[in-house]
């Protein structure tokens, strides 16, 4: 067995048996090789073997530190990861008496008459009165979608993997922010999609960043969260949508606009509205009314619903029929409008309790977001601090899963330099606690950051 391989079983053996613990930093490579009596380069091969086993992390300028945990994939963010008795993961809004409002419109489904029809197969296209129905749904005061520009999807996710496999050929580039919802991370490995980090700032993708990555090697299309983007909460003012699309406009370069979380953010127009002739806007019913029965929505420029509507079907992600008209009947008879009203008055009284139990920590936040993005005290990291709050039976979504690592070269470092941020962030997910629990969740991590971690730095002698 190679020499660098028995030292790395050494200090696995320490990481395993609890000598070194999660939050322990190791002593920079060339001390480790003087420590050890072998070459810098035989250290470095260490390290790596001990972050191949996934025992250890290095962060860029900080150092490398036995991990907590592994960091969870995306997964996390769409069903349920973890037994944990408060999930602060799982980020479905539930509004009070919310199954007593949805029961009405299902029950005439259930005639074996209309029952017969609503489980038939739906296009793509789905239904004429389901398509007017949408377009009203997503309008704003300065965007409404043509009936014909909306297409029909099982979920929101299905319809951002129909609009990237329309958009980009396996292969191809997609600019993306350095922190970015972690399923869209899963759907482009998928697909053969490469996702470029652009950089930014507090309001959102720089323009020239796209610009110079666009020049580096051409991107297919670019992922945007305008409003509420998740994990930070941040919302793109309009003077950086108005920028940003007359940038893409030179290049010619279509966006998948994500407005899932847009409903709680009332009079935002969407970044559509200045781009029409570029932008897939995807959105859905999940968070409006329930994940269980829900249809995803996907609007895109004019001419192009033929060639959506083929990745749609060759995917296998249209909506259910069944699911279709319940959606068409709870949209029509006002359904949807209640829950959303009720889903922003109960997100801001989540906020208020954010507000009342973090206010000593640095939080990135909307009053009307369902989300939180937590910048640790130190000498908290988001694995340890992930951790300890899971040891208190509470799940939170640690930094890392949310960042996008480079890919190759990059023009602008400061992407990396964002993604490396996330190691000190959790990112907690306000929808899906009931509200006691969330107060009580809240006060406890509170109380878990003003203490730290177990563990010092070094290694054992």
């Amino acid at each position: 067995m190679h020499d660098y391989q028995r030292i790395a079983d050494r200090i696995a053996a320490d990481i395993l048996g609890g000598r070194l613990r999660p939050g322990h930093r190791l002593p920079p490579q060339r001390s480790f090789a003087r420590r050890h009596g072998i070459a810098a380069s035989t250290a470095g091969r260490v390290y790596a073997e001990l972050v191949r086993r996934g025992l250890v992390v290095g962060e860029v300028g900080r150092g490398t530190f036995v991990r907590a945990a592994p960091v969870p994939s995306g997964r996390a963010l769409a069903e349920p990861a973890t037994t944990a008795p408060v999930n602060l993961e799982l980020n479905y809004p539930t509004a009070p008496g919310q199954a007593g409002l949805l029961t009405p419109a299902l029950a005439p489904l259930l005639r074996p008459d209309v029952l017969a029809e609503a489980t038939r197969t739906a296009p793509a296209t789905g239904t004429p009165a389901a398509r007017e129905a949408a377009a009203g749904l997503l309008a704003t005061a300065g965007w409404r979608p043509a009936a014909d520009q909306v297409l029909f999807s099982g979920n929101a996710r299905q319809a951002i993997a129909g609009a990237l496999a329309t958009l980009v050929r396996p292969g191809g580039r997609v600019g993306i922010d350095a922190l970015t919802y972690p399923l869209v991370k899963e759907m482009a490995a998928r697909l053969g999609v490469t996702l470029v980090p652009l950089a930014g700032d507090a309001d959102g993708i720089r323009p020239d960043s796209v610009a110079a990555a666009h020049r580096a090697a051409p991107l297919s299309a670019l992922y945007l969260q305008p409003t509420l983007h998740n994990p930070t909460s941040a919302t793109m003012p309009e003077t950086r949508r108005r920028r940003l699309a007359a940038e893409l406009r030179q290049w010619g370069l279509p966006v998948v606009e994500d407005r899932i979380w847009s409903f709680l953010a009332d009079g935002t127009e969407p970044f559509a509205a200045f781009a029409p002739e570029l932008t897939y806007v995807v959105d859905g019913l999940s968070k409006r009314v329930a994940p269980g029965l829900t249809v995803g929505f996907l609007v895109v420029p004019p001419g192009r619903a033929e060639q959506a509507g083929g990745a749609l079907r060759s995917g296998g992600w249209t909506a259910g029929r069944f699911a279709l008209e319940a959606a068409l009947r709870w949209m029509a008879d006002g359904t949807v409008a209640a829950l959303v009203t009720a889903k922003r008055a109960d997100a801001a009284r989540r906020q208020r309790l954010v507000t009342e139990h973090l206010r000593d920590f640095a939080v990135r936040t909307d009053p009307r977001s369902y989300y939180a993005w937590w910048h640790l005290p130190a000498p908290w990291r988001a694995d340890t601090f992930t951790a300890a709050a899971a040891a208190l039976g509470i799940a939170v979504t640690p930094g890392p899963s949310f960042a996008v690592p480079s890919a190759g070269p990059a023009p602008d470092r400061s992407p990396g330099a964002a993604a490396s941020g996330a190691a000190d962030c959790v990112r907690l997910g306000l929808a899906s606690a009931p509200s006691e629990a969330l107060g009580q969740a809240l006060r406890t991590l509170a109380s878990l950051a003003h203490g730290t971690p177990h563990g010092t730095d070094g290694l054992p002698s």
